[in-house]
Order: structure tokens, then sequence, then C-alpha cells
């Protein structure tokens, strides 16, 4: 998951994630150009976040709780 700092959704899905004892990893955008870099080929020039990055390939981007629910009931 793509995130930062200061994004109240990136904290809301790592709580979402925690919560359900869902593994993540969390890659902060700040000082990490390569990530920068990955996000916004994604999000189509955008610095969007969170990226979340599934192992199946599959994105959500800026996602609410429900789409992350509707997601893993679905894995």
């Amino acid at each position: 998951m793509y995130t930062t700092e200061y994004c109240p959704d990136c904290t809301r899905a790592c709580k979402f994630f925690e919560i359900n004892n869902i593994p993540h990893l969390r890659v902060g955008l700040e000082g990490n150009a390569e990530a920068i870099e990955f996000v916004m080929r994604v999000n189509h020039g955008c610095r969007s976040v969170p990226t979340i990055i599934f192992p199946d390939g599959s994105i959500l981007v800026e996602s609410n709780m429900e789409e992350l629910k509707a997601k893993f009931s679905n894995l």
C-alpha cells in the first residue's frame, strides 16, 4: 500500500488491514522517488493515495471502507 503521512484515507486503510489481521506493507511516498514514480504511473500522472496493490495484480485507489470490505470478501 502506497501512502503519505498526512493522508487520512491511508490511515483508515491501514487500520482496516490491522483490525482484520490482513498482512500488508506500507510504502511511504515521502522521500521515496521510486514510490512516487510508480504511484504516478499507475494513476495516470496523479499522486493518488492510498494506492493499494493486491497479490492478484488488481489495484484500488483512494478506496473507502465499503470498497475494501468488498475486495476482501472476494479474495
